[in-house]
């Protein structure tokens, strides 16, 4: 199992390349279900759990075809399988939106309930009452789901959490459903907009996404498209808390600043610099140590959850004391022990990560236990003093394209080790 080895004290310094969004390419990926002719899809990030959503569908006897430039052509007229077994999804929750494509184009879909970072219950018991209220007849049995349809029926859908994957998965659903469903309550991160402009290039009539309430006029058919992933706005924040962790200055390209309003605004309150252009944010914290800030977390627009981690991380060594409240999760703050390991001041009262900025940390060996953890635990390492060894990098690998080697153009002291 791989382990990174980092060697902290140098400020980050340059320029690195954003990759796509692997919370936009994965749905996307799951739409090609709904089409009829291949479909490109560019700029996907080469991450494990796109390795594992291109598996699903090779599984499906869809045929997948990936260029040097990470380019997915997707075909699935040689599909003859429509199920998703447990050995394939159960280190991805990702893998449930496959169910409202494949209910919808071929009325049947047999999907194992997945796997995924053990941060808190996300049940999909709001697909399946959607999926339900659209006609399908659905049993849960033996750890699948089994649900079977003629055609999905248009209907209204109240969410009554806010759930991103329920919103993509009945959002895809109603694309060939007959007559119209509208989503009420529904998410509005820019991965569901970036899933709604896809579909709708394929022939889908979405309208309404990054709003509350999002129209779909259900049609016959959809077809193949050219579509390009957004670029990744949580890669994005984590290099730029970075940056600020180690009085740096990084500029981030081919990055989308519209996507990350609430991350640059506490950024700015840590003392930081930030400067943007069309595709691209540049921070520099000229050698200061930040400040402490607040952090509350909750659906888009506001900060986002995916940041928490990092931003805890970068609270250990500012100036003054900051709160991180996070609402999304209920298990979200098991980076906490292992920040503490390094030398953070942090204490827990109830769903609150109370942070006193310490000067210095201290290299040790750590343990990843999710995805944003690992970050948070990487990004650490960078201002410890000494070697710090973080082990179970598997979950970084889920979500970060080539972490260690952009973390050295800026010039970090990085290797992964056996």
């Amino acid at each position: 199992m791989d382990k990174l080895l980092i060697t902290g004290g140098s400020p980050l310094q340059g320029e690195v390349r954003i990759s796509g969004s692997k919370n936009a390419a994965l749905p996307i990926l799951a739409s090609t279900l709904l089409t009829e002719t291949p479909t490109l899809i560019k700029n996907v990030p080469h991450l494990r759990d796109v390795t594992t959503m291109v598996g699903l569908l090779g599984h499906m006897g869809v045929e997948v075809t990936i260029d040097d430039r990470l380019n997915v052509q997707v075909d699935t007229s040689s599909i003859h399988s429509y199920s998703a077994p447990y050995d394939l999804v159960k280190t991805m929750r990702a893998s449930v939106l496959v169910l409202g494509p494949l209910l919808a184009r071929f009325g049947h879909a047999d999907v194992s309930l997945p796997g995924g970072c053990a941060i808190g219950s996300r049940p999909v018991n709001l697909h399946i009452q959607g999926l339900r209220q659209m006609g399908a007849e659905i049993n849960v049995e033996n750890g699948y789901i089994h649900a079977r349809a003629k055609r999905l029926q248009g209907t209204v859908l109240y969410l009554d959490l806010v759930t991103v994957t329920g919103t993509e998965n009945l959002m895809m659903a109603a694309a060939l459903a007959e007559g119209t469903t509208v989503l009420e309550n529904a998410a509005k991160e820019p991965e569901v907009v970036d899933l709604a402009h896809c579909l709708n290039s394929m022939g889908a009539k979405i309208q309404g996404a990054g709003t509350d309430t999002i129209e779909i006029q259900g049609v016959e058919h959809l077809h193949g498209t050219e579509y390009v992933v957004l670029p990744d706005r949580i890669e994005t924040g984590t290099y730029l808390v970075a940056a600020a962790m180690t009085g740096g200055q990084v500029r981030v390209k081919q990055a989308d600043p519209a996507s990350l309003d609430a991350v640059l605004a506490k950024l700015r309150e840590t003392g930081a610099q930030i400067q943007i252009g069309a595709d691209w944010i540049e921070l520099n914290m000229a050698g200061r140590r930040p400040t402490a800030v607040d952090i509350y977390t909750a659906p888009h627009p506001a900060f986002p959850t995916d940041m928490q981690a990092q931003f805890c991380a970068l609270n250990a060594v500012a100036q003054g004391t900051g709160t991180v409240t996070e609402t999304v999760f209920e298990n979200r703050f098991m980076h906490i022990q292992e920040l503490q390991r390094l030398g953070a001041d942090i204490r827990l009262e109830g769903n609150t990560a109370i942070c006193t900025g310490v000067e210095q940390l201290f290299g040790a060996p750590v343990m990843a236990t999710d995805l944003r953890a690992s970050a948070s635990l990487v990004l650490a390492a960078l201002v410890a003093k000494g070697d710090t060894l973080v082990d179970r990098i598997y979950h970084l690998d889920r979500g970060y394209e080539c972490m260690e080697e952009k973390l050295m153009q800026l010039g970090c002291e990085v290797r992964r080790v056996p």
